[in-house]
């Protein structure tokens, strides 16, 4: 016969909680230490672009007693902000509405044909994916210079895209998939086109993935370095990364100016992705599930 008090129970009931206090502070420990690990070159970049050189070498990372604002006036100067700021808004939305009518179409086409020869330009684009852009370096240079697409922002937004079709293709396959095909059949009995059926039943039910590809498209491009530096060497189509390449010389380093660029070069893409990111997730675990 069980004769144990119902107090003692309770009692071993409630031993464990200690814990699991425990286990959640450990956790909560490790995601602040997590978060300041990532805010931190935040902080480095706030810090440098407001400190004079003198202050940067005596205590680089301390906060400064003296707020240099005038570092940012002489960083715009100095790289011809603006101008490149239009240059970069220019590539990015050019890179955007290419990339999603280049690879949404394409995407459609392969989905809806499954066959040798669509399968084919399926697994070529997945390859595409691990192809080192190291290998493409020269011939798209030589190419571009051909074609007289060199400095120029159309030939920057063409090679941007092709940088990111293989990727971006391969999402919107894999969403098309997982969309019914009856919906295009009733098009069709209606006397719909396939470019009607395209735009006006199946690219509207595409806005997830199109949010998606949108965000990191346009980041891509806005933040593009290695492609710009190939194909662009003047001012007059230099993007933003670009510009704040120049403060760094063979000899001197203007670090201070430098940073005030970049703080100034992040704060448009950053309220663009605070305002986006909302479809980030739903949109690339969407496009990763084949139907």
């Amino acid at each position: 016969m069980n004769t144990t008090h119902p107090a003692a129970a309770a009692v071993q009931v409630q031993e464990p909680r200690p814990r699991r206090k425990w286990s959640q502070i450990l956790r909560v420990a490790l995601l602040y230490l997590i978060a300041i690990l990532f805010l931190f070159p935040f902080y480095i970049a706030v810090v440098y672009s407001i400190k004079t050189p003198v202050e940067t070498a005596q205590s680089p990372l301390a906060f400064p007693t003296h707020i240099a604002w005038s570092n940012y006036a002489e960083a715009i100067e100095a790289s011809n902000f603006f101008l490149a700021l239009r240059n970069s808004v220019l590539t990015t939305v050019g890179t955007v509405a290419l990339t999603i009518a280049v690879c949404s179409m394409a995407a459609y086409v392969i989905a809806r044909n499954n066959t040798r020869f669509y399968n084919f330009f399926y697994y070529l684009f997945m390859s595409s994916i691990m192809l080192p852009f190291q290998v493409l370096m020269f011939p798209l240079y030589k190419t571009w210079s051909e074609l007289s697409l060199l400095n120029t922002i159309p030939g920057l937004i063409i090679a941007l895209t092709g940088v990111q079709i293989g990727y971006f293709a391969f999402l919107y396959v894999g969403f098309i998939k997982t969309v019914p095909k009856e919906l295009e059949e009733s098009a069709v009995l209606d006397g719909a086109s396939r470019y009607r059926t395209f735009y006006s039943i199946i690219f509207p039910l595409l806005k997830p993935i199109n949010s998606t590809i949108l965000v990191l498209s346009a980041l891509g491009a806005w933040n593009d370095f290695v492609v710009s530096m190939i194909l662009v060497q003047k001012k007059e189509a230099s993007t933003l990364p670009l510009v704040q390449f120049q403060f760094f010389g063979e000899y001197t380093s203007q670090v201070n100016m430098a940073f005030a660029a970049i703080i100034l070069s992040m704060i448009p893409i950053m309220l663009f992705y605070l305002f986006a990111q909302k479809w980030i997730i739903g949109g690339v675990t969407a496009g990763a599930v084949k139907g």
